[in-house]
C-alpha cells in the first residue's frame, strides 16, 4: 500500500526538512479527528515556493497572491447544516482512493512561523492538518463552520503537544500570536 501522503518536491528548501514525517503526523492526526482510519487513503502534497503557489492560487481561487496552503478535495463532502461536520467520504477500495491534493509554499509558510513565534515544524503541521481538514469537507467561510473547524485543529494541535494557533496568547508563556491560514 501507498503511503498516505506522496510528496512532489519543487523547491529543495523542502529537502532541509522531514517533510514527510511532519505531512503524515499531521494528516493522520487530522483523519483520527474526523473518525476516519488513514489505510487506504492517499494525498499528494506539493512542496512548492511563493510564485508557484501564487500562480495555483490565481489560477483555481482567482487570487493573484502567494498563500500558504492550498488545497483540493477528490470528494465532495459538503456538510449537511453549518457548523455540521461533513460526511466521510465513501470507504476506499482495495487499490485505494486519494483524498485530494495539497500545495504547500516555503517562503509564506516560513515567514508566518518567524512573525508568530513558531517552529517551522509546528507551522506545517498546523498547515497540513488544516489542509487534510479541508479535503475532508471541512470549511471556514461560515462563522459556524469556522468554530467547528478552529475547534478540530485545536483539540488536535493541542493533543500532539502543540499550542492552540487561535488563541490570541500561549497558554503556557503567555506570548501574543494568531495564525492566519
Amino acid at each position: 500500500m501507498a503511503d498516505l501522503v506522496e510528496i512532489v518536491i519543487e523547491d529543495p528548501r523542502w529537502r532541509e526538512v522531514p517533510l514527510a514525517e511532519w505531512a503524515d503526523r499531521a494528516a493522520r492526526a487530522a483523519l483520527r479527528a474526523a473518525g476516519l482510519g488513514a489505510e487506504g487513503w492517499q494525498i499528494a502534497l506539493l512542496a512548492c515556493d511563493d510564485a508557484r503557489i501564487r500562480e495555483l492560487n490565481a489560477r483555481f481561487r482567482g487570487r493573484d497572491a502567494p498563500t500558504n496552503v492550498l488545497s483540493w478535495p477528490a470528494h465532495h463532502l459538503a456538510p449537511p447544516a453549518p457548523g455540521r461536520p461533513p460526511p466521510l467520504p465513501p470507504a476506499p477500495g482495495p487499490e485505494g482512493d486519494s483524498l485530494g491534493d495539497v500545495a504547500i509554499a516555503w517562503e509564506t509558510v516560513a515567514a508566518e512561523a518567524a512573525a508568530a513565534g513558531l517552529s517551522l515544524r509546528d507551522h506545517v503541521l498546523h498547515l497540513v492538518l488544516h489542509a487534510t481538514l479541508h479535503l475532508l469537507g471541512y470549511d471556514h467561510l461560515d462563522a459556524r463552520d469556522a468554530a467547528l473547524m478552529e475547534g478540530i485543529e485545536t483539540e488536535t494541535l493541542v493533543s500532539m503537544g502543540l499550542r492552540d494557533p487561535y488563541s490570541e496568547t500561549d497558554p503556557q508563556d503567555g506570548s501574543p500570536f494568531r495564525l492566519e491560514t
